[in-house]
């Protein structure tokens, strides 16, 4: 007996039906369509972007260090001066008039020496002379004396008497050199005058100083970034008058992720722009990283040089930085995407071989923003499986087009 024959109607059902299963089954051993990329050589710079500021090369407050009236204030905000330009004129008739004093002072105790020279030096001197003399006449005569005496011809009365004359002449000449002593060139009347002298010329230049103080003048070149001072101001000191940012060289300063330390080196390039003139970019160079990590943040701090820095930096500038740390131009790229535990020390990839995704451990090195390089664990040529989901072991087909 004979099979039963299908409706038209059944037959219409059964035959798509069973297509899609065939479909299915081949899809199953052929597996699934797959994006891939093809292992080849390719320049690949990786860098690292952070936001920074622009660091004045050194700000600095200027106040005063007396206590006075601001008489005359002659530089606004925003405006560059030169070192030693003056930024305010404090009132200085008190401090004059002090000097003056001082001065005079000085010139009292120079004259002083001068009286000395001219007159007290030779006038100990002469008497030292005239001791001298009025003590060896003292002597002859008591030796005379002594002799007449000896042969009888006066008494032991008029030999007293001149035996006492030869004491106060012996007396007198001492008093004498000591008086010499004390005045002379290096004696101490000569020694407190000059005492006196050098005192008086302390004073006169403390006094100076003072004066001078009643100018206050910039460090350095320079621009005015705040003024806080008018005419007729009491200052004093402690109290900041004037900030100002002086010239010098340009640097950069940002804070930088501490993931990043391993690929930052000093001296590395980079390429930064103003966030007020993003089309603008000019070079820095990285010379200098902070020893330490800021706990708080999680970051370190990183100053950049700006060899060539262009006019419209501004201190305090917001900037933006991309630090090249690797550049290779040959280097074996691979898609961030076709690497699986990238963050594990032991990295790997599917590698299209025979049909299969096979898998395979790599070792990387430079990272840019979609690409990775591959140093080893794979050769030029080779295809790797970009597609997620994709197990070890398991057929694959390459999508049409893929690279």
């Amino acid at each position: 007996m004979g099979l039963p024959r299908l409706s038209l109607r059944a037959a219409a059902v059964l035959v798509p039906a069973l297509a899609v299963a065939a479909a299915a089954v081949v899809w199953r051993l052929a597996g699934p369509v797959v994006d891939t990329h093809v292992v080849a050589p390719t320049r690949l710079a990786q860098t690292v972007v952070v936001s920074g500021r622009v660091l004045a090369p050194a700000k600095v407050e200027i106040g005063s260090t007396i206590t006075g009236r601001a008489e005359r204030v002659p530089v606004v905000e925003g405006e560059r001066v030169v070192a030693g330009q003056t930024l305010v004129e404090l009132e200085r008739g008190e401090l004059a008039a002090a000097l003056a004093q001082a001065a005079a002072a000085e010139r009292a105790a120079a004259t002083r020496i001068e009286q000395w020279s001219v007159a007290s030096a030779p006038n100990v001197r002469e008497q030292v002379v005239q001791a001298e003399a009025n003590f060896r006449l003292a002597q002859r005569e008591a030796e005379r004396f002594e002799e007449l005496y000896a042969k009888g011809f006066v008494g032991a009365a008029r030999v007293d008497e001149v035996r006492r004359a030869l004491a106060v002449a012996r007396s007198q000449l001492d008093v004498a050199r000591a008086n010499a002593a004390a005045g002379g060139e290096r004696g101490v009347d000569r020694r407190l005058l000059g005492d006196q002298l050098a005192q008086a010329r302390a004073a006169r230049d403390a006094a100076a100083a003072k004066l001078a103080q009643t100018r206050i003048a910039a460090p350095g070149a320079g621009v005015v970034l705040d003024r806080d001072v008018e005419p007729g101001d009491i200052v004093q000191p402690g109290r900041t008058l004037f900030t100002l940012a002086l010239d010098g060289p340009v640097r950069l300063v940002a804070q930088v992720d501490e993931k990043n330390l391993a690929v930052l080196a000093v001296g590395q390039r980079a390429l930064a722009s103003a966030d007020a003139f993003p089309d603008r970019r000019f070079d820095a160079i990285l010379e200098y990283l902070a020893p330490g990590v800021d706990v708080q943040r999680g970051t370190v701090e990183a100053k950049l040089a700006v060899p060539d820095a262009p006019p419209f930096l501004r201190a305090d500038m917001t900037v933006s930085i991309d630090i090249r740390v690797a550049d290779r131009p040959d280097a074996l790229a691979v898609p961030a995407a076709a690497v699986r535990d990238a963050a594990t020390p032991s990295p790997w990839v599917l590698v299209v071989a025979d049909g299969r995704a096979a898998r395979r451990g790599v070792r990387l090195g430079a990272r840019a923003a979609d690409l990775v390089e591959v140093t080893a664990g794979l050769a030029s040529g080779e295809r790797v499986v970009v597609s997620p989901g994709v197990a070890d072991g398991e057929r694959v087909r390459v999508r049409a087009g893929s690279p």
